[in-house]
């Protein structure tokens, strides 16, 4: 959970795009009134057109008309379950965009693909637009990249925009920690300019 934690978090990103969504993870979402079995727990969903504090549902249900307009699965040990299913279970919900992340994959995997993009195309369905082991990939959903990075020897997972991806988005903890960095030089600049003027002002009494 802690490599996602940056995206399910980063709230602001959205708020700066002007889309009202909510943005969550681990919550079971039911595709077929009266089936228990059909459903997923996505590792990060979003769902366009609720508020990002509205209550927590619990659990949801794609014939209350809500279908999670984007998804991200990190693969597990069931590689069939992610690889196989995952696609034909979101395009039963209607999801719009789908992300399959596989941390154990490599550049030089053979069979594992670090990356897999699935999206809804006119005309073609619920298709493959994009398979890779590179470290980043691009979301039209989010509207942003979503990077694989290293934070002090973990993996996380990170939005950065920019036409490649090569500008980080800050996390709300970020973003905090230099507005209070940006006030802390903002003070120290008042104090210094205060200082020179207590000096002037020593020296014009002189």
């Amino acid at each position: 959970w802690g490599i996602l934690r940056a995206i399910v978090h980063n709230l602001s990103w959205l708020a700066q795009r002007g889309l009202r969504a909510r943005v969550g993870g681990n919550q079971f979402w039911y595709r077929v009134e009266g089936d228990a079995r059909a459903c997923r727990a996505p590792d990060v969903y979003l769902v366009e057109g609720v508020a990002p504090d509205a209550r927590d549902r619990g659990v949801w249900k794609t014939w209350e008309g809500h279908s999670p307009a984007f998804a991200l699965e990190v693969v597990s040990d069931d590689r069939k379950k992610d690889y196989t299913d995952a696609p034909a279970d979101y395009d039963a919900m209607g999801t719009r965009e789908l992300v399959l992340f596989d941390p154990s994959a490599t550049p030089r995997s053979r069979k594992r693909l670090r990356w897999q993009v699935y999206r809804r195309v006119r005309g073609h369905g619920f298709v493959r637009v994009f398979a890779g082991n590179g470290d980043r990939v691009e979301s039209a959903v989010l509207g942003c990249w979503i990077r694989l990075v290293d934070e002090a020897g973990n993996d996380r997972l990170r939005l950065a925009t920019g036409p490649h991806g090569d500008t980080l988005v800050p996390t709300d903890a970020e973003r905090a920690e230099d507005e209070r960095k940006a006030k802390e030089a903002a003070l120290a600049r008042a104090e210094a300019a205060e200082a020179e003027l207590a000096r002037l002002r020593a020296l014009l009494t002189r």
